[in-house]
């Protein structure tokens, strides 16, 4: 008689566990049938643009309660109107993110008047990849090294005096003696890529990965040199091109070379407001990042070159933006001057 009471409990408590409602998850429920803003600081086409839209196409089936993802370009003063934006205005309930220049952050220790907000305190969520600068030289100019440039001064084209290639420009001369001079005036990269073929300057301050999806026979076809490269780490496809930081044994151009370096070491920053929930944040770099592991976004990003295949975590890029916004006093006034203030 034993048995069957057995059985018909076990029946009755299988019932009751099938019978029970699953666990809430808060992050999931909260995201469902929802929508989030991304604010993209640069306007439609461009490279940030692109992998903006990207990373918006693919996002939503990384979140929970699978939201979708709306771009909103958002251009204007270099950036800095979508940053104060997602600094002071936008909402922050964890359904506004935004996708910065990387040179963004280091605006307001720049004293950049415009730059209103405190890059430590947004909530950064990751990066696709993170850059290396490569300085080249056109195949006929007299230089073959850095020694040869920190004896012999050559030109370099540059948009303007403010601009990402001017302030390069003057980061390796500061901290490896390279002279060179800062010819101005041409509108972007293209543009002072058909000045080196003219003759007309002989250098310029790239990045790999912008090299290589305009200019990716340049390199093989020997019409440039590879005179160095910069950045948080050498990049692998180009071990021969010597790196910056081997170059310099003084501690404080070394430190200035890091902090400059921020822009490269951040890549393609996407970035929360500040003060938004602890758990939506973790959720937003959680699902950032299993966005920059999926093998569809990255066969996607392949087709369109993007280089998308060295991610950094959102807690990567938070350490390396407060340690430039704790820098000491003399590198954050030696930072300025390399801006132009």
């Amino acid at each position: 008689m034993k048995k069957p009471h057995r059985f018909a409990l076990a029946l009755a408590l299988t019932g009751l566990c099938a019978g029970a409602p699953a666990k809430a998850d808060p992050i999931e429920d909260f995201y469902r049938g929802k929508s989030i803003g991304m604010v993209v600081s640069s306007a439609t086409g461009g490279g940030y643009d692109t992998i903006a839209r990207l990373v918006a196409k693919h996002l939503p089936k990384h979140m929970p309660g699978n939201p979708a993802v709306v771009v909103r370009n958002m251009p204007g003063a270099g950036g800095v109107i979508a940053t104060n934006h997602l600094y002071n205005v936008a909402s922050r309930d964890g359904l506004t993110i935004g996708q910065l220049q990387n040179t963004l952050p280091l605006e307001p220790l720049l004293d950049n008047p415009e730059a209103k907000y405190d890059s430590s305190k947004f909530g950064w969520l990751g990066s696709p990849l993170f850059e290396t600068g490569l300085f080249i030289t056109w195949n006929g100019t007299p230089v073959a090294s850095i020694a040869d440039i920190q004896k012999h001064e050559i030109t370099v084209g540059s948009p303007g005096l403010n601009s990402t290639p001017s302030f390069n420009t003057r980061l390796l001369a500061e901290t490896l003696g390279m002279k060179l001079r800062i010819v101005l005036g041409y509108p972007g990269q293209n543009e002072v890529f058909l000045a080196m073929e003219r003759g007309e300057i002989d250098g310029f301050p790239a990045f790999w990965s912008s090299l290589m999806s305009t200019r990716p026979q340049w390199p093989s076809e020997g019409k440039v040199r590879m005179i160095l490269q910069w950045g948080d780490d050498r990049e692998p496809a180009i071990p021969q091109v010597p790196w910056a930081n081997d170059f310099i044994t003084d501690p404080e151009k070394m430190q200035l070379m890091k902090a400059g370096s921020a822009p490269l070491s951040v890549g393609r920053p996407f970035t929360a407001p500040p003060g938004i929930p602890a758990d939506r944040l973790a959720a937003l770099r959680k699902a950032l990042s299993a966005t920059f592991a999926d093998p569809e976004y990255q066969a996607e990003g392949a087709r369109l070159f993007l280089p998308v295949n060295r991610p950094r975590t959102g807690e990567q890029l938070q350490k390396i933006i407060e340690d430039v916004w704790n820098m000491p006093a003399e590198t954050r006034a030696r930072l300025r001057k390399l801006g132009g203030a």
